[in-house]
């Protein structure tokens, strides 16, 4: 069984997905890191270059072949539930645990983040994260296990209540 990290940007998926492996003494896999090995570009060129379509491609490409393994920690994009597909694959194999954060917290942690094009491309930080959140949190709430809170925790107590829900 993988365990399955999703949510938007900045709720804490790398860095507790981390803690995570290496305390089950698994492999982390970051479908963004994958989808630049593949495309042998990075996240702003390969949008700027093919578009968002494009790179959802790739996305569900790795979410797929993910979904073949066993036995990992995998590190999803926040738009990885956009898809029906990416969503079922992960759910055969894995439980899908959903950190969230508020606004406010997500625009803190990733205010500095430069490999990340806006999805809007129109509107101001804050009312992008307000607009795509409000796009997908149903989707989050439908394809999640488990909803972990991580505003106000340290990755290892986020860690700590993944594990023992496992």
């Amino acid at each position: 069984m993988n365990v399955v990290l999703i949510g938007y940007r900045g709720t804490g998926k790398s860095t507790v997905g981390k803690l995570v492996a290496e305390r089950l003494g698994r492999v982390l896999v970051s479908t963004d890191v994958e989808i630049v090995k593949l495309a042998v570009q990075n996240i702003p060129e390969i949008v700027e270059q093919h578009g968002w379509e494009y790179f959802r491609d790739l996305e569900t490409k790795i979410c797929q072949d993910l979904a073949g393994r066993d036995g990992v920690v995998i590190d999803t994009g926040g738009g990885a539930i956009l898809r029906s597909q990416n969503v079922e694959g992960l759910k055969r194999t894995g439980k899908l645990f959903w950190l969230t954060a508020p606004v406010e917290t997500i625009a803190k942690r990733i205010g500095a983040d430069t490999q990340r094009p806006s999805l809007t491309g129109t509107k101001s930080f804050l009312e992008e994260i307000q607009d795509v959140l409000r796009e997908r949190t149903p989707k989050y709430q439908a394809a999640t296990d488990y909803i972990i809170e991580t505003d106000g925790k340290s990755a290892t107590q986020v860690a700590d209540e993944i594990l023992a829900r496992l």
